[in-house]
């Protein structure tokens, strides 16, 4: 059998970064590594692949999986793209300067996927009286869409695990509440004409204004609802126009107008209320509005993605146990969103925490900090201490 295989947290880092699984590419390369890196340590593996067999999930065990109350570390292993961005190295290689390590990933979050893996030789060497599960999805940045079938299989094959944790960036803080995220496709089809003969066509973009300007009254009534937890920034659920796309020139009314949107409800809140209301208003309002002149004018919303939020469970057992091992007094609240919420959906309790600042996450020359690398092994050894029965 050939020698287990042995890296630094640097090294694991560095090797993570040098895939390129930006979500519209394949994870199977850097899949293939990890599993092999596992098997060289004893520890078998499962792939829960997508559709057309590009992509995988990766989930593995230290220890007994048949035992009940496991540790879930769970992590993506898709990045945001780089085209566009103005790099100052290589966005997939590792380049420290000034006690940071850059690169696609290194904050959002491959270092994390690096940290667990290169603690493995730890977590066995006493032989885990608790089991860690690794679990680790592709396409998080498309919408949290790899995750959810391996969470189909754990709830199906495995005990339920006493907690997850989700290693996005927190700063090492421990996150028990985040928002849902909620984003569509409008798609607005009215009829051209010449733009002299503004009665006779139906302006697609000035009917996409007018959704959108109910979209910006949506959200000022929900800036006034405001946060009633007084946990979050901002403290309210948000709404947002990504893109807008439409015309063909200035002197045609144009036919199509299309925009991207999304909204992040609070945990609490209902997260159909605004589609719901959206939907109504274009039912009711517009189209009657459009089609008085054109039958055949339309407007299709399609969803691009959805997640729900992560409600706070407090004082439960879960969350007390990573608060411990981060050695943080209290839990706090983010606005963006994780698979945290998917797990939390099935009934398993679940908190973020991770290394690195969401602030660095999907911009040009993202890095994280040396010291948060090494906040985060500390926070390791101090799991692999409790997972073999030592106290904490």
């Amino acid at each position: 059998m050939a020698a287990p295989q042995v890296f630094t947290s640097r090294e694991m880092i560095e090797k993570l970064i040098s895939f390129d699984t930006t979500s519209h590419l394949s994870n199977l390369d850097l899949i293939d590594f990890v599993e092999s890196y596992l098997a060289s340590h004893g520890v078998k593996s499962r792939r829960v692949m997508n559709e057309d067999r590009t992509k995988a999930n990766l989930f593995a065990t230290l220890g007994d999986e048949t035992q009940a109350g496991g540790i879930v570390l769970s992590g993506h292993t898709d990045v945001v793209p780089v085209e566009g961005q103005d790099w100052s190295s290589d966005p997939f290689s590792v380049v420290e300067r000034d006690g940071k390590l850059y690169g696609r990933g290194t904050s959002d979050m491959k270092s994390f996927i690096a940290l667990v893996l290169s603690r493995v030789p730890e977590f066995l060497k006493a032989g885990p009286k608790i089991p860690v599960h690794l679990a680790f999805s592709y396409d998080e940045e498309v919408g949290c869409l790899g995750v959810r079938p391996m969470i189909d299989s754990i709830i199906r094959d495995l005990p339920r695990p006493q907690v997850v944790i989700v290693g996005e960036p927190s700063s090492m803080k421990v996150v028990n509440a985040h928002k849902g995220i909620h984003s569509y496709n409008t798609k607005v089809t009215g009829l051209e004409f010449h733009s002299s003969q503004t009665h006779l066509g139906v302006s697609a973009i000035q009917y996409a204004a007018e959704l959108i300007t109910f979209l910006m009254q949506l959200a000022d009534e929900m800036r006034e609802r405001g946060d009633a937890s007084g946990r979050f920034s901002p403290p309210c659920t948000t709404i947002s126009i990504g893109t807008i796309q439409g015309g063909t020139a200035l002197n045609i009314i144009p036919k199509s107008c299309s925009f991207l949107w999304e909204y992040r409800p609070l945990p609490d809140a209902d997260p159909s209320e605004i589609i719901t209301r959206f939907n109504a208003h274009v039912e009711e309002d517009v189209l009657p509005r459009m089609r008085a002149v054109f039958p055949g004018a339309s407007i299709e919303t399609t969803v691009r993605a959805q997640s729900p939020g992560l409600a706070a469970l407090d004082g439960d057992p879960g969350e007390t146990l990573v608060m411990k091992l981060a050695q943080c007094n209290s839990a706090e609240a983010v606005s963006y969103n994780t698979e945290a919420g998917l797990f939390q959906l099935a009934d398993i309790p679940t908190v973020v925490c991770g290394p690195g600042d969401i602030a660095q996450a999907h911009k040009p020359d993202e890095f994280i900090e040396l010291s948060q690398i090494a906040e985060c092994e500390t926070f390791m050894k101090r799991l692999a201490e409790y997972v073999s029965g030592q106290s904490i």
